[in-house]
């Protein structure tokens, strides 16, 4: 018990030597430093574009050759697990003392939604540990994404509604899925993913997106720790319990994940590589598709809250502790 104990906390500790933690981590110290470095908005834009788009092509090209079939477990798992944390937040998040309920439900609806720096992360750090995955598991990333942010806003507009007109105020569902695919972030991926399931573009995937994507991931990462540092400020406006579940909210939702993933690779064959990236999206929270959807559906909603508790606390536990840690389990439960 102790010699697996001590392997698998070595496996924990030597992920922290991925450049992509290390960018993180370093925009993090050198905004604590005080330093005036700034990166254009514009190429914080074009950077997700270019991974969305390289994470979706390559997805719908895996697609195209892959058996629906074995899709189908993980992508009713990854609705399922966007849809449950939005409620577990709303019945515990959403009723603690000193936290606004329509807050909390935000805030649920963001960690129940997905990151693609998270994810863009987590593949590069499969990929230099060797550890394999099934290429259309990224795609599963709307089929959590979307749930999520829908059923966040549902739930703050009834709760809303019930507040000022009493029950039985209607909510209109359609409009919020409609602009949640029209989301930047959705729209860059879905773009990829039809043209990658639809078209034959090995060649500039091959030529231009696949060869950018790690430069691009790290100067992601780095505009992410500056920004998580610039947010705490903003987070000790806000009750402290934020602060608890931004800790805690990314690890519990990817142990449950990693728990599904487990069943689905028992029962489908899925891959120990999509075991952790189906953990990687359940932890990680909305850091491009959800704080505008929830800032235009949920205006009386603080972003103080929901996107403090994101930004500075649950994307970093999600990439510097949760994708380590998923990793080491997989190494540890499937001998990988």
């Amino acid at each position: 018990m102790m010699d697996l104990l001590i392997d698998f906390l070595t496996r924990f500790v030597t992920q922290f030597q991925s450049p992509s933690l290390a960018f993180l981590l370093g925009g993090m110290a050198i905004a604590a430093l005080g330093s005036k470095l700034e990166i254009p908005d514009a190429i914080y834009k074009f950077a997700v574009f270019m991974l969305l788009m390289r994470i979706g092509m390559d997805g719908g090209m895996e697609i195209r050759q892959a058996d629906l079939g074995d899709m189908l477990l993980p992508a009713l798992f990854s609705a399922v697990l966007g849809c449950g944390i939005v409620v577990i937040g709303r019945f515990t998040l959403a009723l603690l003392p000193g936290v606004r309920p329509v807050d909390g439900i935000a805030t649920a609806g963001l960690f129940g939604a997905v990151s693609a720096s998270t994810l863009a992360a987590a593949m590069v750090l499969l990929e230099e540990g060797d550890i394999t995955y099934e290429a259309w598991v990224p795609a599963l990333y709307p089929f959590m994404d979307i749930p999520a942010l829908v059923l966040a806003i549902v739930l703050a507009d009834l709760y809303l509604k019930k507040q000022k007109e009493g029950d039985g105020a209607k909510v209109a569902i359609w409009p919020i899925v409609r602009d949640s695919l029209r989301g930047s972030a959705l729209s860059a991926l879905l773009l990829g993913l039809a043209l990658g399931l639809f078209t034959r573009p090995d060649k500039v995937f091959e030529g231009f997106y696949d060869p950018l994507f790690r430069g691009l991931l790290s100067v992601l990462m780095l505009i992410m720790g500056m920004e998580a540092y610039a947010r705490l400020n903003e987070l000790r406006k806000v009750a402290h319990w934020y602060v608890v579940y931004g800790v805690a909210a990314p690890l519990a939702h990817g142990l449950i994940a990693f728990g599904l993933g487990y069943i689905a690779h028992v029962t489908t064959g899925f891959s120990p590589g999509g075991v952790v990236l189906l953990a990687v999206l359940a932890g990680s929270s909305s850091d491009i598709s959800g704080p505008p959807t929830l800032r235009a559906a949920i205006p009386t909603a603080n972003p103080s809250s929901y996107i403090g508790s994101s930004t500075s606390i649950g994307t970093p536990v999600a990439i510097a502790i949760g994708i380590p840690l998923y990793i080491a389990l997989a190494q540890a439960v499937f001998g990988v």
